[in-house]
């Protein structure tokens, strides 16, 4: 694990090579600052003139700005080590998450990833910032202040040897009974986060419903048990505090009376007032680098917690991958499902889909019916390889989808969901999604068989309007329009629109169908729809049920043949609802 992230840290290495380097010398000129300090008792116990008092404050003060500008300066690259190491880790995140496919973003969740490249990368930023400063600082500080110590008192000097055992002890108890606590903490902190995603996401639908206090009670609930957890540890941690302040006073206590007695028992001769005095400042000092040290692993230990988690996501391998020599050319739209099987996970009981056979032609318009539950989405996400097939094969051009390039397949198929999603920017950034180097001529040609082009061009800054996040400020049929003329835009061979105009009318609706044979007549379309007029002028349709093909055929032999679809085409008839196109 600590390798894993030591990888991360990259360009950095100087600024935390130059930072350990400035706080060993930060170090070294305060351990020195005691024992020129005693110097200079001494030497005004011995009566010495106002030059040699000068020479040593002169001494003292030079020490006092080098400690003050290593300090600094090992600040500054500390700074920039950490804050680096964060930066490159939120990159190395993010770089695989986009790796990911719907089944690891499923394994982990969204709210989950969200606090592993937020709370979990800041705790791991403080962490390196303390090792390389604080915890490189102390136990030099440790070390130098015990040698000078030995050197100054002697036998005294054993004490902290006493002393660091039993703090070393207490430390290990606590790191022992808080670290259960972490790694519950940051769990909870994903279900907190689930929780205010949801409901900002969602924000219309708890108002419309007035569920305003239901929400806000889930969220002081999961707000609750993180308040809990946190309390529980930081009840254990604060232990540290009274019991490293207890080996403080002991120590100073033992130090003042053993130097007290050696001194007047001495007369002077074994221990003098200077010594003494740097005696009592290195205790200090040694006494102050333990509590830090202590400070320092409390910190790793939460930052510990955090770090397994963005490791676990470093070291996730993506469930989709390229073959060892992936096509990268589609030759036509042509697609076909051979015995295909499919479900979400591995341990699944039921299959999502079962003994899938179909075979479509390149250009050819293909319409998909069926109950909500009957698996079309599953169906037709194959096709772009947003999933594999548990059994059988997906066929793309006449060959099997797992032997192309991802991103070359995926160039080939666009899909426009019912819940497609519009990013900040301008119309003209959304719709270049589909296609950067387009021109704006192709951006209003998209748009108008989108049938998107007659609103966009009311709007008084036309194509270059902002889009709120997540196409807040359009409405529903306006950001489907938009969502197919980006698909259009890419021109692919393979065109699937999930149920991407039920929030348009039958109308429009009927426009963007004639305006996709003009505009891509050489790319298959598959359409997902819940009206049997979107989709009654398809070469071909396919009623699904139960994650199988129950029936497949034209309009009329559907009408002819099967039950299920006369039902359906004659309920919404009469209805009034829809009209043969």
């Amino acid at each position: 694990m600590l390798m894993k992230l030591a990888r991360c840290v990259r360009e950095y290495k100087k600024a935390s090579l130059a930072s350990a380097f400035l706080v060993t010398c930060e170090a070294a000129v305060e351990c020195a600052i005691p024992f020129t300090i005693a110097n200079l008792v001494n030497q005004i116990k011995a009566g010495c003139s106002l030059e040699v008092i000068w020479f040593y404050s002169l001494q003292l003060l030079v020490m006092a700005f080098l400690s003050l500008g290593f300090g600094c300066l090992a600040g500054m690259r500390c700074a920039t080590a950490s804050c680096g190491l964060a930066r490159n880790l939120r990159h190395d995140l993010f770089w695989q998450i986009q790796t990911f496919s719907f089944a690891n973003i499923d394994k982990f969740s969204s709210s989950s990833l969200v606090t592993r490249l937020t709370t979990d990368v800041t705790n791991v930023q403080n962490a390196y910032m303390m090792l390389i400063r604080t915890a490189f600082r102390s136990p030099l500080m440790l070390i130098f202040s015990f040698g000078m110590a030995w050197y100054m008192g002697g036998k005294m000097a054993l004490i902290y040897l006493f002393t660091i055992p039993v703090l070393g002890f207490s430390l290990w108890m606590i790191i022992r009974k808080a670290i259960h606590f972490f790694e519950r903490i940051f769990y909870k902190y994903d279900n907190l986060n689930n929780s205010v995603q949801e409901n900002i996401q969602g924000m219309r639908v708890v108002k419309s419903f007035v569920r305003e206090e239901y929400e806000k009670q889930k969220f002081g609930a999961a707000a609750g048990e993180v308040c809990a957890d946190f309390t529980a540890a930081e009840k254990i941690l604060a232990y540290n505090n009274p019991i490293m302040q207890f080996c403080i006073f002991i120590g100073m206590l033992f130090i003042l009376y053993a130097g007290s007695y050696v001194i007047i028992t001495s007369r002077g001769l074994d221990l003098d007032v200077g010594q003494f005095s740097a005696l009592a400042t290195y205790s200090f000092q040694i006494l102050n680098s333990l509590m830090m040290l202590s400070m320092v692993f409390v910190m790793i230990t939460m930052a510990g917690e955090s770090a397994k988690r963005i490791v676990q996501v470093l070291e996730e391998k993506p469930s989709l991958a390229n073959s060892d020599q992936p096509i990268r050319v589609v030759p036509d739209g042509s697609v076909e499902f051979k015995d295909v099987s499919f479900k979400y996970s591995l341990t699944a009981k039921r299959q999502a889909l079962s003994h899938i056979n179909l075979k479509l032609a390149s250009g050819s318009t293909v319409g998909i019916l069926g109950g909500t539950g009957s698996s079309k989405s599953t169906l037709v996400q194959l096709i772009a390889r947003l999933y594999d097939a548990t059994e059988g094969q997906v066929l793309v051009g006449g060959l099997d989808v797992r032997r192309y390039d991802l991103a070359v397949l995926r160039e080939q198929v666009a899909m426009v969901l019912q819940k497609n999603v519009l990013f900040t920017g301008t119309v003209k950034e959304n719709l270049r999604w589909g296609r950067p180097e387009a021109t704006d001529e192709e951006l209003i040609q998209a748009c108008k068989s989108a049938q998107a082009d007659e609103f966009i061009s009311r709007w008084p800054q036309g194509y270059d309007t902002l889009i709120e996040q997540g196409g807040a400020n359009v409405s529903g049929g306006q950001k489907q329009r938009l969502c197919i003329a980006r698909a259009l835009l890419k021109q692919p061979r393979i065109l699937i629109l999930d149920d991407s105009t039920s929030a348009v009318d039958t109308r429009t609706d009927k426009k963007i169908r004639l305006a996709l044979k003009e505009y891509l007549p050489a790319t298959t379309k598959l359409i997902i729809a819940q009206r049997i007029a979107s989709v009654e002028g398809a070469d071909l349709l396919i009623i699904m049920e139960g994650g199988s093909i129950v029936a497949a055929g034209t309009h009329e032999e559907l009408l002819a043949g099967n039950t299920i679809y006369r039902e359906i085409y004659y309920s919404q008839n009469n209805q009034g609802g829809e009209h043969r196109a």
